[in-house]
């Protein structure tokens, strides 16, 4: 394994895992401030990475995507919600789920504002640990509002889509991540082109490019 390899590693895996861990402490939040404390009770209100890693979406998945130059997404072990105690229903479960995608946006803007802004941000290793987040973030925002189960585009979906598709929707997500890798084989080749032009296109907005 190369220099450069060794270096975009390691930058990429430690923003990842802050990025992520914000993401999910996000989530657990909201839902704290809804009425649920499943995330609460499990430790996932927390800014320790481990307690929300996946191995494949967290790290392997955008890692490898960030080594060969592809559009870096991916995502953490989805967050427990007991719909049962959140306030204002499917709507509640909405905002527990938006609001992790928001947080990555939110990183994502104030790292765009840095490079924007900040001439000492335009070389050498802070200039990259910046274009990664930036480029991570704008990759969880885009991938993780995907309206398909478990992440977390479906829960704002879920709350204004018709019975019909709710029950479909509740089919799917049973199934867990088994059924998010079958959908990312089966269109991981018509999803990626897409994401990575809406990535692109964030990305230069956010820049002003």
């Amino acid at each position: 394994m190369d220099g450069n390899i060794l270096m975009t590693l390691a930058i990429v895996i430690p923003v990842l895992l802050v990025s992520m861990s914000i993401h999910e402490t996000m989530h657990g939040l909201a839902a704290l401030w809804l009425g649920d404390e499943t995330a609460k009770d499990e430790g996932r209100i927390s800014i320790n990475p481990i307690k929300h890693i996946d191995p494949f979406l967290t790290i392997a998945l955008p890692a490898l995507l960030a080594v060969i130059g592809a559009p870096i997404f991916g995502a953490a072990k989805p967050v427990n919600i007991d719909m049962r105690s959140v306030r204002w229903g499917e709507f509640g479960g909405a905002i527990i789920g938006i609001i992790g995608p928001i947080s990555n946006l939110v990183i994502a803007i104030i790292a765009a504002m840095l490079l924007r802004n900040f001439e000492v941000f335009q070389s050498g290793i802070l200039l990259e640990i910046l274009r990664f987040t930036l480029l991570i973030n704008v990759g969880f925002f885009i991938f993780n509002s995907i309206p398909f189960p478990p992440l977390d585009g479906s829960r704002l979906l879920y709350a204004f889509a018709p019975e019909p598709v709710q029950r479909f929707m509740d089919s799917i997500e049973q199934f867990g991540l088994v059924g998010f890798f079958i959908f990312m084989l089966l269109f991981f080749q018509f999803l990626s082109p897409i994401i990575g032009r809406l990535s692109s296109m964030l990305t230069a907005g956010l820049l002003g490019i």
